[in-house]
């Protein structure tokens, strides 16, 4: 099936905002075995979005158009989209009721210009939005079906998934029982993975288990697509492929499908009634704020303590006087987590200490990393070099920090080498 994504509006045409609804869709469309063959980007032009969709019905088996179905005079797709197959515009009213009850359901007025919302091109299917006031809807334009979607990312995700994703399944003739089973990583590059799992996918010899990568450093994220007759032909297929990913890939492999990285690390410490306090300085708070805002970390997060200066840092937690590290080394690490532990009642505490190569903004600089976990009984620490800017070094900080803190809590070796690693 060739697919085609139209993606329009000023504000994205002229690069005001990251085009992300694209990469999003596209990767998802993928990862249901579905390949996008064209994109195109356009402006709230009439006659160019015209152009777009008459061409797009010239090339494509299905189309998914995003943006533009908004209720001010710049929304267009509903008008042009009638425009380009030839039929009037028509109220919906059963929409209409739906949006009046949305706003009545939160104390508002709708506004007059949100009726335009419910006017849709003669004869088109509706593509139901539970929650937000554009409708989305589908309708043929030459020899393609197309899919009129909302331009805001949450609205877009959820139609995706629920509406149009399942009718394009069944317009390709591909099975519809596929499962997306995914293993995040840290430490591995992507070229690197892909050499490890060489030869995973022959192991289902029907060809139904594909292997995918989506890199976004500091994480890789491993993707197994596995179609089937059912979830329990998926299972089959997919078990002895998913072990064996698990044992090439080991300790590198921190968190699988919707778990995060900062949720395995406060689950391992719920599990443990434990407590934990981080000390940082160059990453600004990143490791904290990742683990602050989880359900649940009220019970488990202690303190976060961020200072740019590392005798600030100290004093913050109580390391000072003859005691007091003149720089930044593994010992320096693990004095201060013990000093961060002690002073604030934790359980554990990490201490993730960055020396910043000077004009660190190059790619060829970069930071020495020293980290250190402490408990009462013991403190495991690692010095890591990384190269990359100063950018490139926070983020690979951040994602250390937390990383070595999960493989602590689950007994495995915090200085097991990376691939960003230098000597």
């Amino acid at each position: 099936m060739r697919i085609e994504i139209i993606c329009t509006g000023d504000e994205v045409l002229t690069g005001k905002i990251v085009n992300s609804n694209f990469s999003s869709m596209s990767q998802r469309l993928e990862d249901v075995g579905l390949a996008v063959r064209w994109g195109t980007t356009v402006g709230d032009d009439r006659e160019s979005l015209l152009r777009a969709f008459q061409l797009a019905g010239e090339r494509a088996d299905a189309v998914i158009v995003n943006g533009g179905l908004g209720p001010t005079v710049d929304d267009l797709s509903q008008e042009v989209a009638a425009q380009a197959a030839g039929v009037p515009l028509v109220l919906d009213e059963a929409w209409l009721g739906r949006m009046e009850e949305f706003f009545r359901r939160r104390s508002r007025v709708m506004p007059p210009n949100n009726k335009k919302q419910a006017m849709l091109p003669a004869g088109a299917e509706v593509l139901d939005n539970p929650i937000g006031t554009a409708c989305g809807f589908a309708l043929d334009i030459g020899r393609a079906r197309f899919f009129f979607t909302p331009g805001v990312p949450r609205e877009l995700r959820r139609m995706l998934e629920e509406q149009v994703i399942p009718r394009l399944l069944a317009r390709s003739g591909l099975q519809t029982a596929i499962f997306l089973k995914r293993f995040h990583s840290y430490g591995l590059g992507e070229s690197h993975v892909d050499a490890l799992l060489a030869g995973v996918e022959a192991l289902v010899p029907d060809g139904s288990v594909k292997l995918g990568f989506r890199a976004h450093y500091p994480q890789l994220e491993t993707k197994l697509t596995v179609r089937g007759a059912d979830m329990d032909d998926i299972r089959r297929k997919l078990g002895p492929v998913e072990r064996e990913v698990h044992k090439r890939l080991g300790n590198f492999i921190l968190a699988e499908d919707d778990q995060t990285l900062e949720g395995v690390v406060l689950a391992e410490l719920a599990s443990r009634q434990a407590s934990l306090s981080i000390a940082e300085t160059f990453t600004g708070g990143l490791i904290a704020g990742r683990i602050a805002p989880l359900p649940e970390a009220e019970r488990v997060f202690r303190r976060g303590v961020v200072a740019r200066d590392l005798t600030e840092l100290c004093a913050a937690v109580g390391l000072d006087g003859p005691a007091l590290p003149a720089a930044i080394t593994r010992e320096t690490a693990e004095a201060v987590a013990s000093a961060a532990r002690r002073h604030t009642g934790s359980t554990h505490a990490l201490a993730v200490l960055i020396d910043l190569d000077q004009g660190a903004d190059r790619i060829d600089l970069g930071g020495t990393i020293c980290l250190a976990i402490a408990t009462e009984e013991h403190v495991a620490s690692r010095r890591s070099r990384i190269l990359g800017g100063r950018e490139w070094v926070r983020l690979g900080a951040v994602e250390l920090g937390l990383d070595c803190l999960r493989r602590h809590l689950q007994g495995l070796p915090v200085t097991e080498r990376i691939d960003f690693e230098k000597t």
